[in-house]
């Protein structure tokens, strides 16, 4: 009962969104701006799936498509970004919670507070004195290096059954920290981060199952996404052309993030995160390409040196977590109150 409950409010929430959509496209005449832009409708339907079924959000793919092949400003991924995945994500977080899906609350409860304050500030202070090129190539270095280590370190990871001892208070500490710093550095400049930050730790160091870890990374990708919309849009600071590719992706995202975290449930995660982690690597080296002539052999061997610097600091996470104790077994209780998924 419960559960029917929950898929009532996520389906009124989608009927509520594609009404507004339908006032704005033939209502407000924005038909044809929506459809003008339909290349972005079709990119995004790939990015909404591995927005719902992978720590990577949906502008893990808006961005490079608008900064790399449309050859649009980094300011105008970033805008798209907070855009679209505040109805994609946050259509996806409602469909988690519907389920009942486990989550690492404690750790996310923090993220939550950190990113609260952190993205508003990153926003308006820090966003605005980072050049372009930095903008494009934070982006490539971050999802670059997270790409490289699921390409190698895949099976480790989607290993995981259950949760290890764990403190809430320590956890809710630790969320609150990266929430703050990737709120105001990654999110605040590209869109995206957040929920790569808290998967990474939630994986590598507390070596929770991937059905709890994703799941929790979308949630405050969602988050931090709409804390993004209310910024820019109080502060009247949005791209131009962010409305009408959000007119042509938002009712794809809207029932694609969603079916990522459905399908995904019945397909299993590794075949999803093994190609999403390849399209990380490509456009690393599609960024490091299209921007050779700005950044030149010194720029490529810094990017090369920052990617190793990032698996550097993923494999100490792991080297802390391969210290902890033992996970529990995958049928009980974690101490933080985490109630661990059954395997398979």
């Amino acid at each position: 009962m419960a559960l029917l409950r929950g898929m009532k409010l996520w389906l009124a929430g989608l009927l509520l969104f594609y009404v507004a959509w339908l006032l704005l496209a033939f209502g407000l005449g924005h038909w044809g701006l929506a459809s003008e832009h339909w290349p972005m409708a079709l990119s995004m339907a790939i990015g909404s799936y591995a927005a719902g079924s992978t720590p990577m959000g949906g502008g893990t793919v808006g961005f490079p498509v608008l900064v790399l092949l449309f050859d649009m400003p980094a300011s105008l991924g970033r805008d798209f970004s907070f855009a679209v995945q505040s109805i994609g994500m946050v259509s996806a977080s409602l469909f988690i919670l519907a389920r009942h899906q486990t989550l690492a609350w404690p750790m996310l409860r923090g993220a939550m507070l950190g990113s609260l304050l952190g993205t508003p500030l990153g926003i308006l202070f820090v966003a605005p004195a980072i050049p372009d090129l930095w903008v494009k190539l934070v982006f490539a270095v971050l999802w670059g290096s997270f790409g490289l280590l699921h390409l190698y370190r895949l099976n480790e990871i989607t290993a995981h059954n259950a949760c290890p001892h764990s403190e809430p208070q320590r956890d809710f500490r630790l969320g609150a920290w990266l929430g703050a710093v990737a709120g105001a550095s990654a999110v605040a400049t590209t869109g995206v981060g957040i929920d790569m930050l808290i998967y990474a730790v939630l994986v590598l160091m507390c070596r929770v199952d991937l059905k709890v870890a994703i799941p929790t990374s979308v949630v405050i990708m969602a988050f931090s996404s709409v804390i993004g919309v209310v910024v820019k849009s109080l502060s009247g600071d949005w791209h131009p052309q962010v409305f009408g590719n959000w007119m042509a992706a938002a009712p794809v995202v809207a029932l694609g993030a969603p079916l990522g975290v459905f399908v995904v449930s019945l397909i299993g995660r590794k075949p999803t995160l093994l190609v999403v982690a390849c399209l990380c690597v490509v456009q690393l080296f599609w960024t490091c390409y299209v921007e050779w002539q700005a950044i030149g052999p010194a720029g490529a061997v810094i990017v090369a040196a920052t990617v190793l610097l990032g698996l550097l600091g993923f494999e100490w996470l792991r080297s802390i977590g391969r210290r902890r104790p033992r996970p529990e077994a995958s049928s009980g209780l974690s101490s933080s109150g985490i109630q661990v998924p059954q395997a398979g």
